[in-house]
């Protein structure tokens, strides 16, 4: 009987498992009565979503429900949601997402796609993304908002469980109005992440972060001044119809609090 060769080795060796792959997708439509319909609402795997009552009659909600554990390590999770004419949503999600480790040590990935026509509005209200010791996470989202548009868009990260060091997380945003950037900005952090991630340029010892990118028409004419909320927390107006706040804390509570507040302030 003759050698096995390295080749027929390789080719009888089993392949690792793939990670999950799942897709949400929303899409919302002004239901030509002052309210919004919701045509499509398909959730996969640990994207299920559930339709949820509004304070708004012209505002329908949707809640991203997690059916089971994920990100895992190698898992690919997207969400799509595509916001008509005249139509408001507001996509929130009912619990904090945990980035975890998995068996392969591939990066896992979670991306976010928003399209917003003309005279749409949409409110993304995530709950927090933790990220645990040894995971490895990269969040793209992506946004695309017509000129008549409106958006609020929340983002909160935790690095690390209670006593627990992070793991690597690489977070990006990138949002265009009317065809023309608005915002693009990246974040990467944990073990494994670019020198001085956590020094005094970067996140200077804090846990928490955050940020709040609010987008109105109406900043054309009276845009948001440039303010100070706080010692690790900022306003920023944008070159465009737009302002972003961002905020670092020692916990997720005092990140929301301030968040909550510029919501009140510059939201709707």
């Amino acid at each position: 009987m003759s050698a096995a060769t390295t080749e027929d080795i390789a080719q009888a060796a089993p392949t690792p498992p793939a990670g999950l792959r799942a897709t949400a997708r929303i899409h919302a439509v002004a239901d030509g009565r002052g309210g919004t319909a919701l045509p499509l609402l398909a959730g996969e795997g640990p994207l299920a979503l559930r339709r949820t009552r509004s304070s708004s009659r012209a505002e329908a909600g949707v809640m991203l429900v997690g059916a089971m554990s994920a990100p895992l390590g190698g898992d690919h999770l997207t969400v799509e949601a595509t916001v008509g004419p005249g139509a408001h949503l507001r996509l929130a999600s009912a619990a904090a997402t945990l980035a975890l480790p998995g068996r392969t040590g591939a990066p896992a990935r979670y991306d976010v796609h928003l399209t917003l026509e003309d005279g749409a509005a949409l409110r993304w209200l995530p709950e927090p993304l933790v990220s645990v010791r040894g995971s490895d996470l990269r969040v793209r989202t992506r946004v695309r908002i017509a000129p008549t548009a409106r958006l609020v868009l929340r983002e909160e990260q935790v690095l690390g469980r209670t006593g627990e060091v992070p793991g690597l997380l690489r977070s990006r945003l990138a949002v265009e109005c009317g065809g023309r950037p608005l915002l693009d900005q990246e974040l990467a952090c944990g073990p494994g992440a670019p020198g001085g991630w956590d020094g005094p340029a970067g996140l200077a010892g804090h846990r928490a972060l955050g940020q709040l990118l609010v987008v109105d028409p109406a900043f054309a004419e009276d845009a948001p001044a440039a303010a100070v909320l706080g010692e690790f927390a900022a306003v920023t107006p944008l070159a465009g119809p737009a302002v972003l706040v961002t905020v670092l804390a020692g916990d997720a509570l005092r990140v929301r609090e301030l968040l909550d507040a510029a919501c009140r302030t510059y939201g709707w």
